[in-house]
């Protein structure tokens, strides 16, 4: 029988790694300043959908919404296993918050077509909202599980989904198609295989291509460059390597709810916090130690 998955994952900001220059100064994320990782959680997501496909058949789909620079984490899905990657990028969906971002994706998921899991990591590390699974559901129309720990049982198109409630956990049964948000306890994540990163190393989406075109001949004239970006794009598919690359109007998307126009947060203030102490106090590690550090913290306020 098989189940169709499909994972959003995320490339996102290295939080490890902030400097003063991470945020706009109209209080979005400047991305441009900042590293970029595959967001820790979507990799949990992708290894529950992947161990599904595994032991009951089927295909697991995998989209990230972004510049072509997102190409890299659909990549690595493709070296972990992922049987199709798929590239939503469109300068009009650019500063959209989550509200936009799980419209967008849920216009995505509709234009795969039939489905039956759903996967996201429970929240992005660069906005710890945990919001678009939850609203990625709502639009689609189907049911929910956050938090999942692991799949119980699975059969008869339902699953019974074992997930953390914090200081304990519940066993759900719900009919497919659900929507899964995975928690970074919920498995560990498989390296991706030798022989498939060499293979898809390679892959590419037509933006991508375009670029490397332009830098390799950067004097060429606008119509020689299509030619070659044709070229490359025709014997990448040959050979099952161009990953797909869909804009708004691929997914039917209505404008107004994309990109700023379809976002209602707003950012009232953007603080910068420097610190100004130099060196470090030292607490032993004994009772009176830690009294002393906490009467400290209460004399400054810091706590109390």
């Amino acid at each position: 029988m098989g189940y169709n998955c499909v994972v959003c994952v995320k490339q996102v900001p290295d939080t490890s790694s902030i400097t003063g220059e991470a945020m706009k100064a109209d209080g979005t994320v400047n991305r441009a300043a900042l590293p970029t990782i595959f967001n820790p959680e979507d990799l949990n997501a992708l290894e529950a959908a992947l161990a599904i496909r595994d032991e009951f058949g089927g295909a697991v789909t995998v989209i990230t919404m972004g510049p072509p620079a997102a190409c890299e984490v659909l990549r690595e899905c493709l070296y972990r296993g992922a049987d199709r990657a798929i590239l939503i990028t469109d300068r009009r969906a650019a500063a959209s918050d989550t509200l936009a971002t799980s419209y967008i994706l849920s216009r995505a998921v509709r234009t795969i077509g039939t489905y039956d899991f759903v996967f996201c990591g429970r929240q992005a590390i660069d906005g710890d909202t945990a919001q678009v699974g939850p609203q990625l559901a709502e639009k689609l129309g189907v049911a929910q599980v956050t938090y999942f720990e692991r799949l119980v049982d699975l059969r008869d198109r339902t699953a019974r989904i074992r997930r953390n409630v914090g200081n304990g956990w519940e066993v759900l049964e719900v009919r497919l198609p659900v929507l899964v948000t995975v928690i970074d306890t919920a498995n560990v994540p498989r390296p991706a295989a030798a022989r498939r990163a060499m293979r898809y190393k390679r892959a590419r989406t037509a933006l991508e291509i375009a670029g490397e075109v332009k830098k390799a001949t950067p004097q060429a004239v606008e119509a020689e460059t299509a030619r070659e970006v044709d070229k490359r794009l025709e014997a990448l598919q040959a050979q099952g390597l161009a990953m797909e690359q869909w804009n708004l109007d691929d997914i039917q998307a209505d404008l107004s709810w994309c990109g700023l126009a379809g976002s209602p947060t707003k950012v009232h203030r953007v603080q910068s916090i420097v610190l100004t102490k130099e060196g470090y106090t030292e607490i032993a590690p004994t009772q009176e130690g830690v009294s002393r550090m906490i009467h400290e913290l209460v004399v400054d306020r810091t706590l109390g």
